[in-house]
């Protein structure tokens, strides 16, 4: 049987980053363009086991019911000589072999289309060609000179990014703030209860959060949808080896900086720290190729960085670097990569990290310094705690309340994320519309100031001046040198509020403040995360932690007024890491980094870890972490470190896909012309030793990238004019169209050369990672996923083609 029949019927093509994201074992028509992060899917019903262990099929790709396969006489054109064939050669590609079966095992049906990246460097004579030439210490110093250099630049601008959307966030709440406290100080300036009015600061109020909101919401939506939420899960999601739509252009960076700070100004339930990963991850994705593909330019430098693979490194760079600005904590931000990000790291990388990481915090430390008028770099970070006074001490006797706490934290974020994946869920479902979404955002900021409102309005708890944790106290209701320690909570950003909860003296709040205060922003961050607005979940997540951290330290001490060692702050940072590990699930990256951001000492790293541990433990019982839950929920197929448990016991030949439509090293152009015209297929094994048209049968020699064949096919790199175009032939040919290639849409038809040959022997990787059918499944899991392998062949004993194996086969659904 040849392959002529393994063609599928497409709707349209997709192209590189612009087009819908194609995996190599999908199929089926093409999908409309990616909106956000995830698409809309409908859960298939789970299969038994004798389903999962079914002979699989469908050649590199994963068909479902609605997929029209190609067995009529629509395909192509009748009557294509294939160049180099021994068979018949007017033999038309519909009535040859082989068909199409669906698959029985429902692997990874429900999940979008998401296309892999290539981290597998293809070493084919071209590559060889470069190295040869290059194969000096002098170059080989250059490129590892120029690679330093990138880093500290991605350390620089993200700082430099980072400082912008702190001043102006900073500038813009400093006069919402004051307005309203002004708005207040007109519209109530008694302190008789029978005469409150409230009326006028809440409508302003209203005013100042509605605008911002939703117009940072509109520019999420109908501008760059993948810049909603912190963008962490695609970050995290991209390093993993899976290519996410749209998330490191520049428009995206843009978008991402003025939605954050529409949204924190707004009053929003988030934080600006997250979505600093995500523009670090940008930043760095921009600069480390040397050119930009959104305005056209290139400035011809970096352009042995041109590849998934040396991208990869320095987006995880460019990360640390946005953890580092947001926290002003270098080796948190390295840990952070090294814990959450990353799924692919050696020691180089360490040290690279480690220095965007120690530059990005230097130069956001001199800026910010400057910016506020301090004569000492003492501005570490945007996510400025504040220093206790006294050093934090801890008696023995404390841990297990400290890990109590952490099982409290781990209860309550457990609850978060399942509390915020149901909303989410059912925001998708019922809320699909564009301008449903913004209004969404704005009732929610809406709501967030009627809650606030009414909390000041009907608690009654006023504190003597002196004790303000704001620099604006409100005399709301309250006394003569008295301020409202409810308005105070409010009347800032959250950051101010977590450093107020931090700080403040013991007897600042009411116990039933903080209670109501608790629950209020409890509900508010759950209903906000996951809004179409940018924003990041570590602030409330803190902001909640250290409220109930406090919270629990004052009935603590109410009930045992002999406890001196309840220090409500330091009850307050603990609550605050409980919080976060039973959210965020992070250990040893978040220890470090509130350890950095507050600058307590090293003996209280000891409670912090027993505290984020039992949250973590605890909350694993129940579900994942948040972004890991954003990634399960939105079906990309991520590569876990370890394979799932369904595929323990099985071999290589129960998941692979067959047949494969493979390529004679020496074919006609027009079959492959037509073949990419009809399917949608990444990779294609490379094949001689060929009877006629059965090139499934033969022997496998290589394998090409679907990438490849279109610049092959656009730049007519054909044997009949190969003295042309071969002196002028290299690796960069390839690297020049990086990273959106052409999709095979921008190929002219053939036409007088339809009867052109292409010899693959110079562009294909003729060293493909290949394995055995009867190789068991979570050895080859471990091989593919630890050499980042797109496309993993499944040879028989002749070395003849058995089948193919890609990243959906390792995700069970």
């Amino acid at each position: 049987m040849d392959d002529r029949k393994a063609l599928i019927t497409l709707d349209g093509e997709s192209s590189a980053e612009d087009d819908p994201i194609i995996l190599q074992k999908e199929a089926g028509p093409t999908s409309k363009a990616v909106q956000d992060f995830g698409l809309h899917q409908r859960e298939e019903p789970s299969t038994s086991a004798l389903a999962r262990r079914a002979t699989l099929s469908g050649n590199n790709h994963l068909l479902d019911d609605s997929q029209p396969l190609l067995m009529g006489n629509n395909s192509v054109p009748p009557d294509i000589p294939i160049n180099g064939s021994a068979g018949s050669p007017n033999r038309n590609i519909n009535s040859s072999e082989p068909i199409f079966h669906l698959r029985s095992r429902t692997a990874a049906a429900s999940t979008p289309n998401y296309e892999s990246l290539d981290y597998e460097v293809c070493e084919n004579t071209l590559f060889q060609d470069e190295q040869r030439k290059r194969l000096t210490e002098r170059f080989s110093l250059r490129k590892d000179i120029i690679r330093w250099i990138i880093f500290i630049q991605i350390g620089i601008i993200t700082a430099l990014i980072a400082c912008t959307i702190d001043i102006i966030i900073e500038e813009l709440s400093i006069r919402k703030y004051t307005f309203l406290y002004n708005s207040v100080k007109e519209n109530v300036p008694l302190s008789d209860a029978s005469d409150r009015d409230l009326l006028i600061p809440y409508l302003y109020w209203l005013l100042f959060s509605i605008v911002p909101v939703a117009f940072g919401a509109a520019m999420v939506t109908y501008i760059e949808p993948i810049t909603a939420g912190s963008g962490i899960p695609q970050v995290k999601s991209y390093l993993n080896g899976v290519k996410i739509p749209r998330i490191v252009r520049i428009k995206t960076l843009a978008v991402k900086a003025i939605g954050v700070i529409t949204s924190v100004v707004g009053g929003l339930a988030g934080g600006k720290e997250g979505p600093m990963i995500h523009a670090g991850a940008v930043v760095a994705a921009g600069i480390s190729q040397g050119k930009s593909t959104t305005f056209l330019k290139d400035f011809r430098i970096f352009k042995a960085f041109r590849d998934d693979h040396e991208k990869r490194d320095f987006v995880l760079g460019g990360g640390a670097a946005g953890v580092s600005a947001a926290f002003g904590a270098p080796i948190g931000g390295m840990l952070f990569s090294l814990e959450e990000a990353a799924s692919f790291w050696n020691q180089n990388l360490i040290w690279r990290t480690l220095v965007a990481s120690i530059i990005s915090v230097f130069t956001l430390n001199i800026v910010l310094s400057a910016y506020h008028g301090l004569n000492d770099f003492t501005f570490t970070g945007l996510f400025n705690l504040g220093k206790f006074d006294t050093p934090l001490k801890f008696d023995y006797f404390e841990l297990p309340i400290f890990m109590i706490l952490g099982v409290t934290g781990g209860l309550l974020g457990a609850a978060w994320n399942s509390l915020n994946t149901k909303i989410n869920k059912f925001r998708k479902r019922f809320i699909p519309w564009k301008i449903g979404k913004v209004l969404e955002a704005v009732v929610v900021a809406m709501m967030g100031v009627t809650l606030a409102c009414l909390m000041i309005y009907f608690i009654n708890d006023c504190r003597p001046l002196g004790n303000d944790p704001t620099n604006n106290p409100v005399q709301l209701f309250c006394e003569d040198n008295e301020y409202n320690a409810v308005a105070a909570l409010w009347f800032q950003t959250p950051e101010a509020t977590v450093r107020s909860l931090f700080h403040d003296p013991p007897g600042s709040h009411k116990i039933l403040t903080l209670a109501l205060f608790t629950v209020v922003y409890y509900v508010l961050s759950c209903a906000t995360f996951g809004l179409n607005v940018s924003l990041g979940v570590f602030i409330p997540t803190a902001l909640v932690g250290a409220a109930w951290g406090r919270l629990l330290a004052m009935l603590t001490y109410y009930v045992f007024p002999q406890a001196e060692f309840l220090h409500p702050g330091k009850y307050a940072l603990i609550g605050a890491a409980a919080n976060l590990g039973g959210v965020l699930r992070m250990t040893i990256s978040l220890s470090v980094i509130l350890m950095e951001t507050t600058g307590v000492e090293t003996s209280f790293f000891f409670p912090l870890i027993i505290a984020l541990i039992s949250a973590k433990w605890v909350g694993d019982y129940f579900n994942e972490g948040i972004y890991d839950t954003q990634i399960q929920v939105n079906h990309v197929p991520m590569l876990t470190w370890e394979p799932l448990p369904q595929y323990k016991g099985l071999k290589a030949r129960e998941i692979l896909s067959k047949p494969v439509i493979c390529i004679k090293i020496r074919d006609s152009a027009n079959y492959i012309y037509e073949m990419l015209k009809k399917c949608d297929h990444n990779g294609f094994p490379v094949v001689d030793d060929v009877c006629g048209d059965r090139r499934s049968e033969g022997r496998v020699c290589g394998i090409i990238l679907r990438s490849q064949l279109i610049v092959i096919l656009l730049k007519s790199l054909y044997v009949e004019n190969k003295r042309f175009w071969l002196p002028e032939t290299s690796i960069q040919t390839f690297r020049d169209l990086y990273p959106r290639f052409p999709s095979i849409k921008s190929v002219r038809k053939l036409d007088e050369k339809i009867n052109y040959t292409v010899d693959l022997s110079m562009f294909m990787n003729p060293s493909p990672i290949r394995v055995n059918p009867h190789d068991s499944v979570p050895r080859i899991f471990q091989i593919f996923r630890a050499l980042g392998l797109r496309h993993l062949l499944v040879i028989n004993h002749e070395n003849r083609i058995a089948g193919i194996i890609t990243r959906r086969d390792f995700i069970y659904k």
